[in-house]
């Protein structure tokens, strides 16, 4: 008799803030979101709640202007705001994304270029699709690199995950 353990894959969606505003005498992490922005991260919301599993979880970054896109996605899942994915390379966005709960099924983080795009192409074990192509090519505001993880967050590592879509809403 086959047995039937639960699947272990999960979906991470890596997002990257979107277009941000540029005020005089503003500190870069303290920069708001253009209006061109929020309306990227409506439509990014729109987008996940449309085609993708519901977010059991949300990392991201302390920057205001990724807070305030997270907030324009109306993504209502728990948000852990971590310091370390404002300016993070690809093994600092792993070292959060191993610590997520096993139980999280799907993971929404929201970070910035370079940290956003570099971590898609580290962690896809598919690098040479056309979503992997035209993401490497670039990686605008508000973009999602949606990849299914087949293992749990801990054991997550460098070219084990797939990309499985990228989307870059307008």
């Amino acid at each position: 008799m086959a047995s039937h353990r639960p699947s272990r894959t999960r979906t991470l969606i890596l997002m990257r803030h979107g277009k941000s505003a540029y005020p005089e005498g503003v500190a870069d992490h303290e920069r708001p979101l253009a209006p061109r922005g929020r309306t990227q991260a409506v439509l990014a919301g729109e987008w996940l709640r449309s085609t993708q599993p519901p977010i059991d979880a949300v990392l991201c970054s302390t920057s205001r202007r990724t807070r305030e896109t997270l907030e324009a996605t109306r993504v209502g899942a728990p948000a852990r705001f971590a310091e370390e994915l404002y300016g993070a390379y690809p093994s600092e966005v792993l070292t959060e994304i191993v610590r997520i709960e096993p139980s999280v099924r799907t993971l929404l983080v929201v970070g910035h270029a370079p940290g956003m795009p570099s971590t898609a192409l580290d962690l896809s074990g598919n690098p040479d699709t056309g979503d992997a192509n035209r993401m490497r090519e670039k990686f605008p505001t508000s973009a999602l690199a949606v990849l299914t993880v087949p293992c749990d967050w801990d054991k997550l590592t460098s070219s084990a995950a797939s990309l499985a879509a990228f989307h870059v809403p307008r």
